[in-house]
């Protein structure tokens, strides 16, 4: 990222830092997410070994917490963006998110805030959690998800209000801090997934959440020391009254004609104190222009505004509706891009469990498989940012190289190819795990298969691969496309997707699990892998993958994106 110029011609003018606030901003990020996903990434592994719980209900309960730490942005957008503005909302989210790995942390080290080691059976099954022990696992996901609501959709858009929209090359700048966001956040998933979750599989698991709790303090005092520097822009006022008020004026006015020139004959009033950019007419979704019509019965007062903003509203105010109802059908197919993500990442873990995970005399833990995914994302983003990226503008003139569309396009493909090859590899594992001497069984009795865990590398290198198509690309389409007063709530509405991914994979597996019992193939989805046929449930997603990608690219086709003409908004 290069650094801008600041320029101080006077004093109330904004001093944006730029790469100077990066440091604290990207440090607190690394740290934050060093010790979230410390946590996260064995989850599963610690529901099923610490808490006892099947690997199905750990599969939903994974999915149901994952979602939620997903849905929850969405809340903590709109309080950031209507009340608090994105520091204050930071500060907040990162002392709940300490607590909530403190309390995690405790679960593990305090015996009796978990059941009994499995050794320890009752009627031949392992000892289940007790409700006070849930209680207290909920009370730590709890916080853990409130710290998740304001820091997931607040980091990037505070990130990128450090750099000046009005320089250009700032603009770039903001393109390439999307870029090694991603690049940090994937780098620090790959540590936790191997270093983290070995110390937990393998020394101590109160040891190894105490470390994701040390390493998120870190990034709470961090953030903290730079806020003498960063840029804080004050919230405005629920940007979601805007929408409403559009909305219900249009509905008022339902039955006047539309106008024969909109450009030059609807309500055109722009506050002085606007930060939005002034947007260009779009006849899309043209019966909300009818907010903007001028009628009789409106009055407008002496400084040009609207009397009642509930009968007439602005067209800008309109465009920008507009802008959010044009990403609603490119949203529903990116949030089932995010299905076959969440499954990989839980059933690659089982997966992993029942092959040989041996290098040599060292085992590696389960869920360190995942970090390949990562890894491979962790690599391709700086390859992609500063070789690819120039070259492909060079010759399409376009700032990103591709559009932002096309990059989502090319990673909603992969996901289904990825899908595609787990099949494959699963096939390939039960079958060996059939036909050979196996080297063991799991906690549950599942054979393990002799085939090396090795051959899970390539599904999960494809979806990091399609992560990093599709996922960056989703965070620069959402913060672009959105007004600059809802930049909050974009992030969170591209979370959201996440949200609706996790809960549809765990109602997915809720509904295979059961309606397959009594197939004739038997339960796809058992506790052994190998009763089960995890590859048709593969298959069948990568069916949903393919017909997604087509609808995404109908989207696609029909999408305008959103574009600026220079404000002529009266400068104070």
């Amino acid at each position: 990222m290069e650094e801008e110029k600041i320029t101080t011609p006077n004093a109330n003018e904004i001093k944006y830092r730029g790469i100077k606030a990066m440091p604290f901003i990207i440090g607190n990020e690394m740290f934050e997410k060093l010790g979230t996903f410390g946590i996260s990434s064995n989850f599963l592994v610690y529901l099923t070994t610490v808490f006892n719980i099947k690997h199905v209900t750990a599969a939903i309960v994974g999915s149901v917490y994952l979602g939620t730490t997903f849905f929850t942005p969405l809340i903590g957008g709109y309080i950031a963006d209507s009340y608090l503005g994105r520091f204050k909302t930071l500060c907040f989210a990162s002392i709940a998110s300490l607590v909530g790995m403190v309390l995690m942390t405790l679960t593990a080290a305090v015996s009796k805030l978990h059941p009994p080691n499995c050794k320890v059976k009752e009627n031949e099954l392992c000892i289940q959690p007790t409700a006070p022990q849930w209680a207290f696992l909920l009370l730590a996901m709890g916080f853990l998800v409130i710290g998740s609501g304001g820091i997931r959709p607040c980091t990037m858009a505070f990130g990128a209000d450090q750099f000046d929209p009005k320089n250009e090359t700032s603009k770039r700048s903001i393109n390439s801090f999307i870029n090694w966001y991603y690049f940090v956040l994937s780098s620090c998933l790959v540590v936790s997934l191997t270093l983290i979750v070995y110390m937990q599989s393998n020394l101590s698991w109160s040891i190894g959440l105490a470390l994701p709790s040390c390493l998120m303090f870190i990034a709470c005092i961090l953030f903290f020391l730079g806020s003498r520097i960063y840029v804080k822009v004050k919230p405005e006022g629920s940007p979601v009254t805007s929408v409403i008020q559009v909305l219900v004026a249009a509905t008022r006015k339902w039955k006047l004609n539309q106008p024969e020139y909109p450009e030059v004959s609807l309500f055109n009033h722009i506050p002085k104190d606007s930060m939005n950019s002034k947007l260009d007419y779009t006849n899309q979704f043209r019966f909300l222009d009818k907010a903007a019509i001028v009628s009789v019965d409106d009055l407008i007062n002496a400084d040009g505004s609207a009397a009642n903003p509930w009968r007439l509203c602005r067209i800008q105010q309109v465009e920008e509706v507009k802008c959010l109802v044009r990403v609603l059908p490119i949203w529903a197919s990116t949030s089932v891009f995010h299905i076959p993500t969440t499954l990989l990442h839980t059933y690659a873990v089982f997966q992993a469990l029942q092959s040989d995970r041996h290098l040599g005399k060292f085992q590696v833990p389960a869920a360190s498989y995942i970090a390949f995914c990562w890894l491979s994302m962790s690599i391709w983003i700086p390859i992609y940012d500063r070789f690819i990226v120039p070259s492909l503008r060079k010759i399409t003139g376009q700032e990103g190289g591709i559009t932002i569309l096309q990059r989502i396009g090319i990673g909603t493909l992969l996901s289904a190819i990825m899908m595609l090859v787990s099949a494959i590899i699963e096939q390939r594992r039960r079958n060996t795990a059939l036909m050979f001497p196996t080297l063991g069984t799991t906690k549950g009795g599942g054979a393990i298969s002799s085939m090396s865990a090795l051959w899970l590398i390539p599904q999960l290198s494809i979806s990091g691969l399609a992560d990093a198509f599709s996922i960056v690309g989703q965070v620069e389409f959402y913060y672009k496309q959105f007004p600059e007063n809802m930049k909050s709530m974009g992030m969170s509405v591209y979370l959201l997707g996440f949200t609706v991914g996790s809960y549809a994979s765990g109602l997915m597996v809720s509904i295979v699990h059961q309606t397959t019992k009594q197939a004739a193939t038997g339960n796809w989805l058992p506790e052994d892998l190998n009763e089960g046929r995890l590859d048709y449930f593969y298959y069948t997603i990568t069916g949903i993958g393919v017909v997604n990608f087509f609808y995404f690219v109908l989207c696609s086709r029909w999408y305008r994106y959103k574009e600026p003409v220079p404000s002529k908004m009266p400068q104070e």
